[in-house]
């Protein structure tokens, strides 16, 4: 549940924000909202968040970026 509300935050956000950014700024594949989509769907609110702020915080002009996945979950 708490997932799903900060899937639908995430895509307010690429929906109506985003834009007013101009070029988008993301050094890494796939791009940090559809990395924190990804997260709060595969691993939940709190993995999620861990992972998704994480990632943010990698994200910046001194990181080379690259191909970023979410972690796969282990099979138990």
């Amino acid at each position: 549940m708490i997932s799903r509300f900060f899937v639908l935050l995430i895509r307010l956000y690429r929906k109506y924000l985003s834009p007013l950014k101009g070029q988008p700024s993301c050094r890494f594949t796939p791009t940090c909202s559809e990395y924190a989509i990804k997260a709060f769907t595969e691993w939940g609110a709190i993995i999620g968040l861990f992972l998704t702020v994480w990632r943010i915080l990698r994200c910046n002009p001194f990181s080379k970026g690259g191909y970023d996945p979410v972690p796969l979950r282990r099979k138990k």
